[in-house]
């Protein structure tokens, strides 16, 4: 009867502020399609204030493209430049008297690994060199999943309130017009759906078995700091507490 609330910060959005009075993890962009030292102390304080869970949110190197492009990158080149990602986060976490607490992936990078073995393996074996306790953020249902817990890593599986799904249980691709849930009460009904039946409705009205131990909200969906409250009151209304992740 718990689940935990994120949402994607430090990544130039105007929104971050009012979205970490709701949510309850952040998860802070840390150079790689957003992102410098000023934004993340920035972001690590702020959560620290508000009593968020900092998350270290990594990407391919592609500033230029936000993130969203998949990249051909060979599993050491990558892992490197997800480990030197995270322990920028981490340090910075640590000279502000906190600790990174959970990774999740950006963009094309989450959206490669969901069906790639090697590219998953890629991130949890970044996520181990760093630091093997910490919660790695999947796909719910996804293999990568089941290649991070094949790591040894704690895997909090994530489902999200603001986006469409396939029959399949993939996210729709943000070109299609459907992509995108922006109506409060739509987002709150279905984030509530998923946590009390474990389904939720696919675009083509397909209902999709999903289990999600945390929720999404992204900083640039129109509306999101709305969405989230509506969403947070909606899960506490029925019964769940909205805890961050590992608490």
């Amino acid at each position: 009867m718990s689940v935990d609330l994120n949402a994607d910060l430090g990544e130039g959005a105007s929104t971050d502020g009012a979205l970490l009075e709701v949510i309850t993890s952040a998860n802070i962009a840390c150079g790689g399609h957003a992102g410098d030292e000023i934004s993340m102390r920035g972001a690590v304080a702020a959560a620290i204030a508000h009593g968020v869970g900092i998350g270290a949110h990594p990407s391919y190197p592609d500033r230029e493209g936000f993130g969203r492009r998949a990249m051909s990158l060979s599993p050491r080149k990558l892992i490197e430049t997800l480990a030197d990602q995270i322990r920028r986060l981490a340090m910075i976490a640590e000279q502000g008297g906190a600790a990174v607490a959970h990774v999740k992936a950006h963009g094309a990078l989450y959206n490669v690994a969901v069906n790639s073995e090697d590219v998953a393996a890629a991130i949890g074996q970044a996520v181990c060199l760093v630091n093997p306790d910490l919660i790695a953020v999947a796909l719910a249902g996804s293999k990568m999943a089941s290649i991070f817990r094949d790591l040894g890593l704690r895997v909090a599986e994530e489902a999200f309130i603001d986006r469409g799904y396939t029959a399949a249980g993939a996210l729709v691709a943000r070109s299609d017009s459907r992509a995108l849930i922006t109506d409060p009460a739509e987002a709150a009904a279905r984030a509530v759906r998923m946590m009390q039946q474990g389904v939720v409705e696919s675009v083509d009205g397909v209902a999709v078995r999903v289990h999600a131990d945390t929720l999404c909200i992204h900083a640039d969906t129109p509306g999101s700091p709305k969405i989230a409250a509506v969403t947070r009151r909606g899960l506490e209304d029925a019964g769940f507490t909205v805890a961050r992740m590992g608490a």
